[in-house]
């Protein structure tokens, strides 16, 4: 069948979507469509580069920048001169005025499991797998600026334009699952990221790459998925839907190798798919109460204070973490969680530039318990060792005081941490300094593409192979750069 009369025969559907949708499900079990590792459907990759060991991932994304000195980058020197005016021995460009005395944490720390990983009382929860997960601690950006590097960190570019993260995975390797988007990304309820939608967009990459996003704590997850006015039926939503594809085909015969009425299509070809499938993937009514207690979840619908508290903070990220899990399960390749939203006042981001306890506390506890949870679950139902998580944020803080309680922004170093498909278990990568301000070594710093890098290799990609050729230019996720991290890799 052509490309041409294919599409014709999707549009004349007699029953519309819902036909192709139960026509799709009944030829393809979702939990069977992709056994091995290796590439799906849609793809531009025939093959793999090289064996891989994950299919999947899943990227935590704290908004804001979260201090790594409070959370697992402990710093004994910052105990013994807490108080003392900051001497970096140094010109030191600070973002706004962070230049106080050094500060300790706030939070208490303590070694956990056989790797004795020191962690912060307010990431607790994580004690119970630190010895599955791998630290990297000299991790650099390249600006203080949020939006800059976010980018930075979820498109590998500084600058808007350029496709994320999951979106490169969905274009190289294609889908797992024909009734769910490859790439689904669960913004905080409260709000975008800095950037917005531009940190998951598909850029020069075709249209049918980009992230989808869904809400889960809203009555309406997923926008426009199902018509909700009370004058459209049934019938009058199939004729609407063939007069769209008889508009469709005349344009696509007029506009022959342009790329985005085709993704279009594909669009609401997959739409349709996820009107049966989407709901059941976001039902969490079934899954067992010590699993909605694992999640947090255990008072869900509970009414918050207007302080940003604990409860809260893991019933959301809890949440998406377990949403993450079941879509993961359902063939789902790239799910983004993010946590925190761009701006806000009182702080619901990581951006303490004026109470650090006030504001990492509840949000690090809160993602503590999410995430320590997918780890677990995953785990206990063997999806761990062919899934990586990621856990990043744009840049870290600074090791000395802004105000008197809060830090400034500090892009010269900071931390992530991965887990999962290939990743070696309980170690520690790259110290930063002793103050937690710069790499230890500064000569070998690890940057977002050493990351980008690792976590193509190890879902079967050779970052250096993976094109697109946009205004005469071959880019990649990795621009020029990036070097697989083999320290890291079991």
């Amino acid at each position: 069948m052509t490309h041409g009369s294919r599409r014709d025969f999707l549009w004349q559907s007699a029953h519309g979507f819902g036909a192709l949708a139960l026509a799709s499900m009944l030829h393809t079990d979702p939990a069977t469509a992709a056994d091995e590792i290796g590439v799906g459907t849609g793809g531009v990759m025939k093959k793999l580069h090289r064996p891989a060991k994950a299919k999947r991932i899943v990227q935590l994304f704290m908004a804001g920048a979260a201090s790594h000195l409070d959370l697992w980058d402990y710093k004994p020197a910052l105990e013994k001169h807490h108080g003392e005016p900051s001497n970096f021995g140094e010109h030191v460009e600070a973002f706004q005025n962070g230049l106080g005395p050094w500060m300790k944490s706030p939070f208490k720390f303590q070694p956990y499991g056989q790797s004795g990983k020191m962690l912060s009382d307010v990431v607790a929860p994580l004690g119970e797998v630190a010895d599955d997960m791998a630290f990297i601690h000299n991790v650099v950006g390249k600006t203080g600026v949020h939006s800059q590097a976010t980018f930075l960190q979820a498109t590998g570019f500084q600058n808007p334009g350029f496709p994320g993260m999951g979106s490169w995975i969905s274009y190289g390797l294609g889908s797992m699952n024909d009734n769910l988007p490859t790439f689904v990304v669960l913004p905080d309820h409260r709000g975008y990221p800095s950037n917005g939608p531009k940190n998951w967009g598909s850029a020069f990459l075709p249209a049918s790459a980009q992230g989808t996003t869904i809400f889960p704590q809203r009555e309406i997850p997923i926008e426009d998925l199902l018509p909700r006015a009370d004058f459209v039926t049934s019938d009058s939503d199939r004729d609407a839907l063939a007069l769209l594809g008889q508009f469709n085909r005349q344009f696509e015969q007029q506009r022959l190798g342009d790329s985005r009425l085709d993704a279009r299509i594909k669009t609401y070809e997959l739409a349709a798919k996820m009107q049966m499938s989407a709901p059941e993937a976001l039902d969490l009514s079934k899954e067992p109460a010590h699993i909605s207690k694992m999640y947090g979840l255990e008072k869900s619908g509970s009414s918050y204070p207007t302080e940003i508290n604990v409860p809260e903070e893991a019933e959301y990220f809890g949440r998406k973490c377990l949403i993450a899990r079941r879509l993961l399960e359902r063939g789902v390749r790239f799910v983004q969680i993010w946590s925190g939203n761009d701006n806000s006042f009182p702080r619901r981001n990581w951006d303490s530039h004026e109470d650090v306890e006030r504001d990492h506390g509840p949000l690090a506890m809160g993602m503590a318990v999410g995430a320590a949870a997918l780890i677990k679950d995953l785990k206990q139902r063997g999806l761990l060792e062919d899934t990586i998580i990621l856990w990043t944020t744009e840049f870290g803080r600074m090791p000395s005081t802004q105000g008197s309680k809060g830090r400034d922004h500090n892009p010269y170093v900071f931390s992530n941490w991965l887990c999962g498909g290939g990743i070696k278990p309980g170690v520690t990568y790259g110290p930063s300094d002793h103050w937690g301000y710069k790499p230890l070594n500064r000569d070998n710093p690890t940057q977002v593409y050493d990351i980008h890098a690792t976590m193509l290799h190890l879902m079967g990609i050779d970052h250096t192979k993976l094109t697109f050729r946009s205004n005469g230019v071959d880019r990649r996720l990795t621009d020029v750069h990036g070097h697989v991290i083999e320290d890291i890799l079991a």
